[in-house]
């Protein structure tokens, strides 16, 4: 098997998380709070979320939680990347 590039594993799971925070953000301005609680609802498996969703977050909150997710999931992606290649066995050719 071959080596994963870790640093575009990285970014790619950063841009995957990214794009799942902006359609929940769009899923919640576009459904409104009712549906967006039922939607959450049937994801959680039945956990009540009528009292944690908050619908009126101000922008520079969104852009936060944002970079957050982008850092998270590019953290996730590196560290999956760097435990394949350790586990695999083979020297990492960098391109």
């Amino acid at each position: 098997m071959d080596k994963i590039n870790v640093k575009k594993m990285g970014i790619a799971c950063g841009l995957t998380g990214a794009l799942l925070y902006i359609g929940c953000a769009i899923l919640m301005f576009s459904l409104g709070q009712k549906n967006t609680i039922l939607i959450f609802n049937n994801f959680l498996h039945g956990l009540d979320t009528t009292s944690i969703i908050r619908m009126n977050i101000p922008l520079i909150n969104s852009i936060i939680g944002l970079l957050q997710t982008f850092i998270l999931f590019w953290l996730i992606g590196v560290s999956i990347a760097t435990f394949y290649n350790a586990l695999s066995g083979k020297k990492t050719e960098e391109k």
